[in-house]
């Protein structure tokens, strides 16, 4: 009896085998590589890439004289211009290496976010600044195209 059985066990297997075959080469021509398989089942989510792209802003600055008038014109007992992030820490300088700036000054690239913007004083210490918080985002957006701040002069000589 173990003689007899052998024989069609391995006749099955090799008929198996032949009728399989066919199907596995026909799968295996078809897909190139994984990325065919994975394209081709709809219920597997394909990674995407994404860029994140951080939107940023120009700060104009201006200055607050102590009797509240606003100007963006003059040259100043400036260091140089500041803006902190509240969150991060993350600073963001106008220095202009002399002590002197001429206003406006700009900063280009700042991200959106809450900041304190505040006024370094220059080589002369004749003048000291304030400091003020705000936001900047598209909202804070003027005319001009510039988020506008003005720094309080809270002392000067």
């Amino acid at each position: 009896m173990g003689n007899f059985i052998a024989p069609n066990l391995i006749n099955m297997k090799n008929i198996t085998f032949k009728l399989m075959l066919p199907l596995l080469l026909a799968m295996l021509n078809g897909c190139s590589s994984n990325d065919d398989f994975i394209a081709q089942d709809k219920n597997i989510p394909v990674a995407k890439k994404e860029i994140s792209k951080t939107q940023t802003y120009t700060i104009r600055y201006g200055l607050i004289s102590q009797n509240g008038t606003k100007t963006l014109s003059g040259s100043y007992d400036v260091g140089s211009f500041v803006a902190t992030n509240t969150i991060t820490g993350e600073s963001f300088e106008t220095y202009a290496g002399g002590g002197f700036q001429t206003l406006p000054q700009y900063y280009e690239g700042i991200p959106e976010g809450t900041y304190t913007f505040t006024a370094m004083q220059g080589q002369g210490g004749w003048v000291g600044y304030g400091s003020v918080t705000g936001i900047v985002s598209y909202d804070q957006v003027d005319g001009d195209g510039y988020i506008t701040i003005y720094i309080p002069i809270i002392w000067e000589e």
